[in-house]
């Protein structure tokens, strides 16, 4: 296994695609981290959160999905089966045991269904800033007519980033694969303990999210943590320790 940030661990996927993933063996609920859209496994969170269970003695697993960060695959053939099938198989092959997935934005939708399709595995969740069916409500819903023409006769948009210089590529591949994985408009069959923390200055996925998560997932253990002020990154240290907290308290009772 590997310690800090030397060579990735691989999975090997279908069409000759790897996927990196750092894994950290440990005592059982194990945590697994799903990050966000365009993100990688080296980011803040993912890292402190890793430190965390390395101290509680607990295992942890954090991962790049296909055409992300050191995993083999282009951005603009990942889809939302995709990248969710890629969860599954690293929560398959890289842990054992009850785990709870700590969902970062897209990753809080990927979660939500990974704990659909491996229900006797999956003990808990985290979702931070969680962002399910975002590529209907948060980009198809919200983009002009030119833009919905553009992405129907040519495929892709290239949509500008406040966080990268580079604009993100939005292909309709992506929208049309979205729509078969809408959860909020229905019930989310989930039993386990969760844990929603939202930054109420959240300028890319609106907190009201995270409270439209709460109320489909049937769970009576769903705790909502809003941040005043909180962007959608959390990265913060203060932010980082509460999402550090609600992960211990979700392991916590889980154990017992």
């Amino acid at each position: 296994m590997n310690d800090g940030e030397c060579s990735p661990n691989t999975l090997a996927r279908e069409g000759n695609v790897s996927l990196a993933y750092h894994s950290t063996r440990g005592e059982t609920p194990g945590v697994i981290f799903l990050g966000g859209f365009r993100s990688d496994m080296t980011g803040t969170k993912a890292v402190a959160l890793e430190q965390a269970c390395k101290v509680r003695g607990q295992s942890f697993v954090r991962f790049d999905y296909f055409g992300h960060g050191q995993s083999g695959g282009m951005f603009t053939d990942g889809t939302i089966t995709r990248w969710r099938d890629d969860a599954i198989a690293v929560l398959d092959a890289a842990s054992e045991g009850p785990q709870v997935l700590v969902g970062s934005s897209m990753g809080g939708w990927l979660m939500l269904l990974v704990a659909l399709a491996r229900p006797e595995r999956v003990a808990g969740l985290v979702g931070i800033a969680a962002a399910p069916d975002f590529t209907e409500d948060l980009m198809w819903l919200t983009f002009d007519s030119s833009t919905r023409t553009l992405l129907e006769t040519e495929g892709v948009y290239l949509d500008p980033s406040p966080y990268d210089p580079e604009p993100t590529p939005i292909t309709m591949g992506l929208i049309e694969d979205g729509r078969q994985h809408l959860v909020l408009g229905q019930t989310i069959p989930f039993s386990g303990p969760v844990r929603l923390i939202h930054g109420m200055g959240d300028q890319d996925v609106p907190w009201q999210y995270s409270v439209r998560t709460a109320e489909a997932l049937t769970s009576p253990d769903v705790a909502l943590t809003l941040i005043k002020g909180g962007d959608h990154r959390l990265s913060e240290p203060h932010q980082i320790e509460q999402i550090i907290a609600a992960v211990a308290d979700v392991c916590a009772r889980i154990a017992h």
